[in-house]
């Protein structure tokens, strides 16, 4: 990691100390009726950097990192989220500083920066379950989310488009877990805004039967298509100039990414397959 990551990530020019091992972090009972999900299994810690010990510790209240261990259930999700999270982020969609580190088990777990903290402030949040009064995280659509978007947001026609593009991304990456919970608006100076992206994991990699999308395109979770994708552009009313412009001929740069992440090589070769069969499903260049 280089200092001026470290800098952006931690405020510091050392990488902090973490003492936990995986062990050491309490698994709480899951519930595991109804739907099975890498979000519901999950545990995770609020962490903070005590800057006198150089460490990351955990903070019941007031802490500036989201923490998440290796779970058995779904065998590399911090790998596999910090490389999701990397390809987001470097094909310019916006994501909060994150990184993979080793706990002294040696296990990775992946660590991100909270983005509703600034200054010491916390910036009002609210996700799309809270703000359509959802009761169900996985009962609705992705129109539905744009929607309201485009009443919302201090800048609608960027934020839509933001929005259609992690939507695109999620699909090719083979995420079948993104929810109403998985997309947030930011109260911000300047009025409101489309959060961050977060929580992006490959769900498909290590669940072979997963649905194509947690919530409906065109009414469909499953068998997804150009046309599905079309259909939903066309409703946010998105230019067909643009809608793709950040995933046109990057599926070699995408399989970089992949290669060069800390994921096991026969994730690697899995996950690769994925974003190429869903390449040539959306009709992207690659």
């Amino acid at each position: 990691m280089d200092s001026k990551f470290l800098k952006e990530m931690f405020g510091t020019n050392q990488l902090p100390r973490i003492s936990l091992a995986l062990q050491d972090i309490p698994l709480k009972a899951q519930d595991m009726a109804g739907k099975m999900s890498i979000s519901g299994v999950q545990p995770k810690l609020s962490l903070k950097l005590d800057k006198k010990l150089g460490e990351l510790v955990v903070a019941p209240t007031g802490g500036t990192y989201i923490f998440k261990p290796q779970i058995s259930a779904f065998p590399h999700i911090p790998e596999n989220e910090n490389c999701c999270m990397d390809i987001a982020g470097a094909l310019a969609i916006h994501v909060p500083p994150h990184c993979l580190l080793a706990l002294k088990d040696g296990t990775f777990a992946y660590i991100v920066k909270r983005f509703d903290r600034r200054g010491g402030k916390k910036i009002h949040q609210e996700d799309f379950y809270q703000i359509l009064e959802k009761t169900d995280k996985y009962l609705g659509s992705l129109e539905q989310i744009g929607k309201k978007l485009k009443e919302v947001s201090a800048v609608p026609g960027l934020d839509v488009q933001l929005f259609f593009e992690r939507v695109v991304l999620s699909f090719l990456l083979g995420n079948g877990d993104a929810h109403f919970k998985n997309f947030s608006i930011s109260y911000q100076d300047e009025g409101v805004r489309l959060s961050p992206a977060y929580d992006i994991v490959s769900s498909k990699l290590v669940i072979p039967k997963e649905e194509d999308s947690a919530l409906t395109i065109n009414g469909k979770k499953n068998n997804l298509t150009h046309h599905d994708f079309a259909t939903l552009a066309e409703s946010l009313k998105i230019p067909q100039k643009v809608r793709y412009e950040k995933f046109s001929g990057k599926a070699a740069f995408i399989k970089q990414l992949i290669q060069e992440s800390r994921l096991p090589q026969d994730f690697k070769a899995k996950f690769i397959e994925i974003v190429i069969s869903r390449y040539e499903r959306l009709k992207i260049p690659a």
